[in-house]
């Protein structure tokens, strides 16, 4: 196994992006993170929040991330997160149950200028604080960047941090390995007894630093697997999930089908029966909900309800 760049080496990119995918991975699910991800955990005092490390209502910066989304004249949806943009700032818990928003956020995740935001917003946001306070405390390795961002994003590294160097004392002190350990074991420690259970449930988060740091991975060489999912230069490089690039809407007939129809076409599509009403989530993925939907809408204008979305319908409802 390759070892750990020598002390004060800067991270590579590759290390960069894979530190930042273990915490993708535990955000959302995926390597590459989700940017269309809504996620709303009952309990949760972030509320509702959204894309690829998951930025939060309740702390205000979701509505920083979307206010520099709509500053961009590129931005596809600017215009329609621009009127809710006061909602957003005011941190208005209605959100939580707007849907017919929510999948407008969902949509937005397939406009570059959305993934290019969030990307720099949680760059300047997370990762370089992260960077700072772990060269401030001489962590240097990969994996132990990857362990204060994860704290950084999910929160509590002040606290632990402090814990840990009461404990064991400074990195310098103790060794950036041994401090690690020690700082990963408090704030499992933390998680497993915290009073919330939202919490509670992470604790899953460093079990699999604890993995990484059982194996070796101290310079995060790929490929690594952290929970079931594998981090590689592939997964790296691919196209982030549920972001649709194509085909146009009325390009083709959309209905259900075996495998299911996936694309931008189908998400427009969502988003405009969700617009009209439709309870449903634009996916991207044209499911029984979809096949409803279509389905209502054509009994409602008195067109036969057959479920089949032909490019006439498709251009009615997606304008």
């Amino acid at each position: 196994m390759a070892t750990a760049p020598a002390a004060g080496a800067p991270l590579t990119s590759t290390q960069v992006k894979s530190a930042q995918a273990i915490v993708n991975v535990f955000e959302t699910g995926s390597v590459l993170g989700d940017y269309g991800q809504v996620t709303l955990i009952p309990g949760d005092t972030g509320h509702l929040t959204y894309g690829r490390s998951q930025t939060t209502l309740g702390s205000g910066n979701l509505a920083t991330l979307l206010q520099r989304y709509c500053a961009n004249l590129g931005a596809r949806f600017g215009a329609r997160l621009a009127q809710a943009l006061p909602r957003f700032q005011q941190r208005d818990l209605t959100l939580d149950n707007d849907g017919k928003l929510q999948n407008v956020l969902r949509a937005s995740a397939d406009d570059p200028v959305m993934r290019e935001t969030q990307d720099a917003f949680f760059d300047d946001s997370y990762w370089q604080p992260a960077l700072a306070a772990a060269g401030k405390l001489g962590i240097v390795s990969p994996l132990g960047v990857a362990v204060v961002y994860d704290s950084t994003v999910h929160g509590s590294w002040a606290l632990i941090r402090d814990r840990t160097i009461a404990a064991v004392g400074q990195v310098g002190t103790a060794g950036e390995q041994a401090w690690i350990k020690a700082y990963v074991s408090a704030r499992r420690d933390w998680m497993a007894t915290n009073k919330r259970a939202d919490i509670r449930a992470t604790v899953y988060r460093m079990d699999a630093f604890q993995r990484l740091i059982d194996q070796g991975f101290w310079g995060l060489e790929l490929p690594l697997v952290v929970r079931g999912q594998e981090i590689s230069a592939a997964t790296l490089s691919a196209m982030p999930p549920g972001c649709y690039d194509g085909p146009p809407p009325g390009s083709r007939v959309l209905t259900v089908q075996s495998p299911l129809a996936r694309g931008l076409d189908v998400r427009l599509l969502q988003l405009g029966l969700s617009d009209l009403g439709a309870d449903i989530k634009a996916d991207g993925v044209f499911g029984q909900a979809s096949f409803r939907g279509v389905k209502d809408y054509q009994a409602q204008h008195g067109l036969p309800a057959n479920g089949v979305a032909d490019v006439a319908l498709i251009a009615k409802i997606v304008g």
